[in-house]
């Protein structure tokens, strides 16, 4: 194998080949493969996001300049539909784990916002048979939740383009975050689920939903405040009502179109409220750079193993990429600061600048250290 890239040998530190192994036990697959293991697929498709490859094809001579096996093209697709794609998903969620534990929060739980939302990613419906959309499209669907303060995914599922993003959202809930999501979540029932089981959440509900016996809270007025109107109310009609009395918050966006949203903050103010719902659109920005600079949109394979291993890869890369954009800019002058979108190009390339080298290196080496201790503690 050739001299591995600064990328590579970056998600080799963060996920060796032992951790893989593990995970492929505890599936049950036997990877009988000696020369292109499922470490290697790993790699590949990291890889792969990292330089938006455009296929297997072209990926067969970029993965050998990048430290990988030389192998043709069918190789990497067979593979790819061979190895089955929840190892990847826990791989992703343990990468997650390990960059979280050195994350301070900036703060108290639970204080900090949860985004929930999905995107979605269509091919023609001959393309992936199983995962029938909408006329001649196919599709499958990624569920994030998003932390708002490190702007790191907390949590993923993935399903099939047809797929109701309310239910999934209630998998992601988590009661030591503030929930923040769109009118998609806003079931009537599941805010009073959410009030009993003392889960914090702002969700836009939309126009046509009833609010009845509005009761006004009394609140400090202010020339600046965008918002309208700040009441408790029952949601709905006779027919479908919540049970439970709850906040609506009305105020004006940036373009002046009224929103409402609901919630169960009775301890901010109706323009932190606002200010929670219009966090949200962190969660948009997230999808979008995925999809511009980690080819998330071009999929690879057709079968499910395929599509969400390459996705969970993609996932990965960016997680990697994050993580040490993040830790390694505390540690670089302001005026050599770079945006993400240069430092992943810069990695990519191998052509980080001498300061950006010295604190990626700072922060893996903490990484090690870190790492060193915990394993000592359960050791």
């Amino acid at each position: 194998m050739k001299k591995s890239t600064t990328f590579t040998n970056l998600v080799q530190t963060l996920l060796k080949e032992d951790d893989v192994q593990q995970i492929l036990s505890e599936l049950n697959f036997e990877d009988t493969a000696r020369k292109f293991t499922a470490h290697q697929l790993l790699l590949f498709f990291v890889n792969a996001a990292l330089g938006q490859w455009s296929g297997y094809r072209s990926g067969v001579g970029k993965a050998k300049s990048c430290g990988l096996a030389p192998v043709c093209y069918s190789t990497f697709s067979s593979k790819a539909s061979e190895v089955p794609y929840e190892l990847f998903k826990r791989l992703f969620h343990m990468l997650i784990s390990r960059c979280n534990r050195e994350t301070k929060r900036r703060l108290q739980l639970p204080n900090d916002l949860l985004l929930v939302d999905s995107t979605t990613i269509t091919v023609g419906k001959t393309r992936l048979p199983w995962a029938l959309f909408h006329g001649e499209r196919a599709g499958i669907k990624l569920h994030v939740a998003l932390d708002a303060v490190t702007e790191q995914p907390v949590q993923v599922t993935e399903t099939i383009g047809t797929a109701h993003d309310g239910p999934i959202g209630e998998q992601l809930a988590n009661k030591s975050y503030i929930l923040v999501n769109d009118r998609a979540y806003g079931k009537i029932k599941r805010f009073d689920q959410y009030a009993l089981d003392k889960q914090y959440f702002v969700t836009r509900i939309k126009e046509n939903v009833a609010m009845v016996t509005p009761h006004s809270l009394n609140r400090m007025a202010s020339e600046t405040s965008n918002v309208s109107r700040d009441i408790t109310c029952y949601l709905g009609t006779p027919q479908c009502q919540s049970a439970l009395r709850h906040r609506v918050v009305v105020f004006t966006d940036n373009n002046g179109k009224e929103i409402r949203v609901a919630t169960n903050l009775m301890h901010l103010s109706a323009e932190q409220v606002a200010d929670a719902y219009k966090a949200r659109w962190g969660i948009e920005v997230f999808f979008r750079w995925i999809k511009q600079n980690l080819n998330v949109p071009v999929l690879f394979g057709t079968t499910q193993n395929a599509v969400f291993n390459q996705l969970f890869a993609a996932l990965m890369t960016y997680v990697v990429l994050k993580w040490l954009y993040t830790h390694a800019k505390s540690f670089v002058i302001s005026c050599k600061s770079i945006p993400l979108i240069r430092f992943k190009e810069q990695i990519q390339h191998d052509q980080l600048e001498v300061e950006w080298c010295i604190a990626t290196a700072r922060v893996l080496d903490k990484h090690v250290y870190l790492s060193s201790l915990n394993n000592l503690k359960t050791g």
